[in-house]
């Protein structure tokens, strides 16, 4: 399914109710919305109400290295970044920091794996198979919702 987002439709691949696939792109038909419970989620997400994804989500293939990688990956919390070292770090791997980039370009699930939540080091914003600017984008929705909450 083809869901609508405002960094460009993402296409969404699911087995049942599960997701086993993200990517960005696609063609929207139809005048009827994706439906179910991921296009929910990612539209929840999207409009800042929903910062822990409720869909179940399935990483399949990947390495070892990989699956490791993008488990890390989906512990960052919302809101928050890492950098390519700290996963490299985390994982055993002090000298794998472009191995992690690696692994999270192909991340299959981006988005519900936040790999956008993945920065360079001193913070700057590099590598994103979604283009840079819509790992920009993500990171300053996040942002603006995380700070809002905290205000209340």
């Amino acid at each position: 399914m083809v869901v609508p987002s405002p960094i460009g439709p993402l296409t969404v691949t699911v087995d049942g109710d599960t997701v086993v696939g993200v990517r960005f792109g696609g063609t929207i038909t139809g005048a009827d919305p994706a439906r179910g419970p991921a296009a929910d989620d990612l539209a929840a997400y999207f409009a800042g109400a929903l910062t822990t994804f409720t869909v179940p989500v399935e990483l399949r293939g990947g390495s070892a290295f990989e699956r490791a990688v993008w488990g890390e990956i989906a512990r960052i919390p919302y809101g928050e970044t890492v950098t390519y070292g700290h996963i490299a770090h985390a994982l055993g791997e002090p000298g794998a920091a472009r191995a992690v980039g690696t692994a999270c370009n192909r991340n299959p699930v981006p988005v519900l794996v936040p790999c956008h939540r993945v920065v360079g080091a001193g913070g700057k914003l590099v590598g994103f198979g979604g283009g840079l600017d819509r790992k920009r984008r993500l990171l300053e929705l996040e942002a603006r919702v995380a700070l809002e909450r905290a205000w209340g």
